[in-house]
């Protein structure tokens, strides 16, 4: 079991969180978030790899027993790709909104919308 790419993933979430943390425009933060999102899928990839292991594709071409990767993960790897650049996507129009409604993309200058 290789620890590096959950070193990454690690490191990838943590960069995230802190550019989320430490951002001052809405732009900037939805890209952080996109980069922590971007964890997962090296965290997903890393849990279902196996070293020797071949494609899921079984067929005359295939010896019995040949040993195969887990085809639920990649499945799982490529619903998060599409729930992220959805929420990507989501989080972009809401910027572009408050940008059109208060002119600025400021955290700290939206004090109309605290509550």
């Amino acid at each position: 079991m290789a620890v590096f790419p959950y070193l990454i993933a690690g490191y990838l979430f943590v960069l995230g969180v802190y550019g989320v943390v430490r951002s001052r425009h809405l732009v900037q933060t939805v890209v952080c978030v996109a980069v922590s999102q971007s964890a997962t899928y090296v965290l997903l990839l890393s849990a279902g790899f196996q070293k020797v292991a071949t494609a899921p594709i079984f067929g005359q071409s295939t010896p019995v027993g040949t040993s195969v990767v887990d085809p639920v993960v990649q499945a799982l790897t490529l619903t998060d790709i599409v729930v992220s650049a959805t929420v990507t996507a989501l989080l972009l129009a809401l910027a572009i909104q408050i940008h059109r409604r208060h002119d600025t993309v400021d955290p700290d200058e939206l004090r109309s919308l605290r509550g």
